[in-house]
């Protein structure tokens, strides 16, 4: 999938963008939905099919994490969480994590590869470009690493990084989960037949020795 370049947003844009997701600070449940979408509600939710449910803090960092984040990262992460949307075969895809990785920017990926996935990336990012990155509300498509180390900066994401030793991205998971495919149906058995036995011969009682 092609990038597509895209003009530098100004920086009054970007940060009315970020400035949307601020109220997530003072949520106390994380709601990530089918399609990616990540909401913050301060009253219990129930789950829904194909949704995650996380339970924050009231200073909003998760529950439970291993290891912790430090400081420098936990409100910028519960505030503007960051979502990475790749395709396989996509060197700009690689140097958008390589990016994140270096500056020590916690993210979840999203692998695009469906149909389903493409629709549900147009309706997060408005396009179809990989790699797409969002920022709490704000989403950028294509990579510009002026573009996303502006956007990161406004975040009040640290430049170097802060990650503990041992931390790690959480693995790729499809932007769209997958329903489980139906089991192959079991074929009847055929009925065994008994084999036919040969008829006694006249004047004989069956009896052989």
């Amino acid at each position: 999938m092609p990038m597509r370049p895209i003009r530098s947003s100004s920086t009054q844009a970007v940060l009315l963008g970020l400035l949307l997701a601020a109220g997530a600070s003072h949520a106390q449940y994380k709601v990530v939905g089918p399609d990616g979408r990540i909401t913050y509600t301060d009253r219990p939710v129930a789950a829904v099919p194909g949704s995650q449910v996380q339970a924050l803090r009231r200073d909003a960092g998760p529950a439970s994490s291993a290891p912790l984040l430090p400081i420098e990262l936990r409100e910028s992460v519960a505030r503007f969480p960051v979502t990475l949307f790749t395709s396989s075969d996509c060197p700009p895809c690689d140097s958008g994590r390589k990016l994140l990785q270096q500056r020590g920017v916690p993210y979840a990926e999203r692998l695009v590869s469906s149909d389903d996935d493409i629709a549900a990336l147009q309706r997060l990012s408005g396009g179809r470009t990989v790699p797409a990155l969002t920022v709490g509300s704000q989403a950028l498509r294509g990579y510009q690493e002026s573009d996303w180390q502006g956007t990161l900066d406004l975040a009040g994401y640290p430049k170097a990084s802060k990650l503990p030793r041992g931390w790690a991205p959480p693995p790729p998971a499809p932007l769209v989960a997958r329903a489980p495919e139906p089991a192959a149906p079991v074929a009847p058995r055929a009925p065994v037949e008994a084999p036919a036995q040969a008829p006694a011969a006249a004047g004989s009682s069956g009896i052989r020795f």
